[in-house]
């Protein structure tokens, strides 16, 4: 008898949804974990992410619930990223203590379900997660695309904006020069970068050397450019970049984006090093000397 009363008790336990509930800003971190566990939910809680990614790797859960912060800015965009990708049918939630990251977060992680701001009740978390595990999940999740493709995809209007910026520069556009001159470099530099991003991060730090960086220092040195210009077209474009990963984030994965402007900002440095030494050797260079027949 007792033996089917536990048996009874285990198949009753395996039928409740599991929450992975992972929480470090709560003030009372048991409340929401007994909480759940009174209204139906099995719940695996921990403070970590380390722990967190054991337990969503290892096990079935039906919903995340965790804070934004574990301790780090940006950890449950780790751990909803985590979830999405084993199980991708379970319902997500992130608690913020910062109720002005509310709007902001929902347009950044269009893949959490739920974007609370905390302190919030108990019973409305459970009721939340109630009423989103109630409802078919929707079919269409965002497909996510490297930020490699994004700025390919891009890099006109990356351009463009450039070349805006440019022709505002009170500096830069004192050299008179066509669009054409004035650009022509960039296609080759941004093509160089989304090679480096999309070859695997085995060297990272080590950038590799760029024609299009060298060839571009020997032209601005003869277009009569000083190597401070140098610099502040460098800046603009990289300004520019990050401009065209934040109107396009919503389209990118969160959790390679750190990882990937580490690479842009590297890139774009090696490529102005480049760019400095050959526009440095340029303008030192003496004119060769012809000889005359009769000096010989």
């Amino acid at each position: 008898m007792a033996r089917s009363k536990i048996a009874d008790l285990s198949k009753e336990k395996a039928s409740l949804p599991r929450v992975l509930l992972v929480q470090m800003d709560s003030a009372q971190p048991g409340a929401l974990c007994s909480a759940l566990q009174r209204n139906g939910f099995e719940v695996r809680a921990t403070t970590t992410v380390k722990q967190a990614v054991l337990f969503l790797t290892a096990e079935k859960f039906a919903a995340l619930v965790c804070d934004l912060h574990l301790p780090a800015a940006g950890d449950g965009f780790t751990l909803v990223n985590a979830m999405r990708h084993f199980h991708p049918d379970a319902v997500t939630m992130i608690m913020s203590n910062y109720p002005a990251l509310k709007e902001s977060l929902s347009s950044l992680l269009p893949q959490a379900d739920e974007i609370l701001v905390a302190p919030v009740p108990s019973a409305e978390v459970v009721t939340l997660l109630r009423n989103r595990m109630g409802k078919p999940k929707r079919s269409v999740l965002n497909a996510f695309e490297p930020i490699a493709t994004v700025l390919e995809r891009h890099s006109h209007k990356t351009i463009a904006e450039w070349l805006t910026r440019v022709n505002n520069n009170k500096e830069l556009s004192g050299i008179p020069l066509s669009d054409q001159e004035r650009t022509g470099h960039l296609p080759r530099l941004l093509q160089e970068l989304v090679q480096r991003l999309r070859t695997a991060h085995l060297d990272e730090g080590t950038a590799k050397v760029s024609m299009a960086a060298v060839a571009h220092g020997k032209v601005r040195s003869q277009q009569g450019y000083a190597a401070a210009m140098l610099i502040e077209e460098s800046r603009i474009l990289q300004v520019c970049i990050f401009k065209t990963l934040r109107t396009n984030l919503s389209a990118l994965d969160l959790s390679l984006v750190l990882t990937d402007v580490m690479t842009i900002a590297d890139e774009v440095d090696s490529q102005l090093r480049q760019t400095m030494t050959s526009f440095s050797e340029k303008a030192a260079r003496p004119p060769m000397k012809r000889w005359s027949s009769a000096a010989s």
